[in-house]
């Protein structure tokens, strides 16, 4: 049986993410006590990027299946001193049952996958962040029903979330309006493969308006911290406030994958308001990839 992998949400079909966010939603309301398909199976959790959520909800997702986690990060292995990616994919996916890596470089995640034997997962690149997407969509589809026609406003930086999110709009046939500085914007490539599923704006409340999701991130992700004053400059006018919120829909909602800076990339009464449903996305990085390894790991 061939390998199946998640480095990107293309990885997957419209169809196979509406049935990872369907399975999601039911892990998540009846856990199964005596449920425990990876009795016996390991994740290898390798990470090159530290993490709060990611590390968390991959370990917890393991062990309420009956499985186990090890948690690698470059100091702790022969990537950090110069093996080649092949070589250590060839020998760790022959010891485990999957791989997470949460890392840089998006073609290093790639070129990992192609030498292993076992599924992998992109936990994080600075190109894509599939696994947010997940819960991102199940927290909508829990709250609001499916998003096929709705309109989603990403306000900010074109990073790696905004690309993810580009790929979601093309899967689930949703309208993505995204307002960024000029500078910042997301990849043209991934832009244009989009179609019509996108479109820009010029200023954050003309992105929003009539939204019925707006979602951001912080002006400075990891690893960019030296550049934080040059992007504090140029964000500045590109934060979700309460202004914002009053332009898109009475019931939009607002989403940020955390951690936030409050005062920054949104305001503390959007965050902490009541449209605002970060916790309950945050939660449901677990219930998603508990989905998600489930469809990827054989022999449940």
């Amino acid at each position: 049986m061939k390998v199946r992998h998640f480095i990107s949400l293309l990885d997957i079909t419209g169809y196979e993410f509406r049935k990872l966010i369907s399975r999601a939603i039911e892990l998540k309301k009846h856990r199964d006590r005596n449920y425990y398909p990876f009795k016996g199976k390991v994740l290898a959790m390798i990470f090159e990027k530290s993490s709060t959520r990611t590390r968390v909800s991959f370990e917890a997702g393991m062990a309420q299946f009956g499985g186990s986690s090890m948690f690698l990060s470059p100091r702790d292995t022969q990537l950090g001193r110069g093996e080649p990616i092949e070589d250590s994919a060839k020998v760790i996916s022959s010891m485990v049952d999957c791989v997470m890596l949460r890392t840089h470089s998006h073609e290093m995640v790639a070129t990992f996958a192609l030498n292993s034997r076992v599924p992998v997962i992109n936990g994080l690149t600075d190109e894509q962040h599939p696994c947010q997407l997940l819960a991102d969509m199940q927290t909508y589809f829990e709250k609001r029903g499916d998003i096929k026609g709705k309109t989603v406003a990403w306000i900010g930086d074109g990073n790696n979330m905004c690309h993810s999110y580009i790929h979601a709009a093309m899967l689930l046939d949703f309208h993505l309006h995204i307002a960024c500085p000029d500078g910042y914007r997301p990849n043209q490539a991934i832009v244009e493969a989009a179609g019509d599923h996108v479109k820009f704006f010029a200023a954050p409340i003309e992105a929003a308006r009539n939204a019925d999701l707006l979602v951001t991130d912080v002006w400075a992700s990891m690893g960019q911290e030296e550049e934080q004053k040059l992007r504090e400059l140029a964000f500045k006018n590109y934060q979700i406030t309460a202004e914002v919120m009053r332009a898109a829909r009475p019931d939009a909602l607002f989403m940020h994958c955390l951690p936030a800076h409050r005062g920054e990339e949104v305001a503390a009464e959007v965050i902490d308001g009541p449209q605002s449903v970060v916790f309950e996305e945050a939660e449901n990085r677990l219930h998603a990839q508990k989905a998600l390894l489930e469809f990827l790991i054989p022999g449940k």
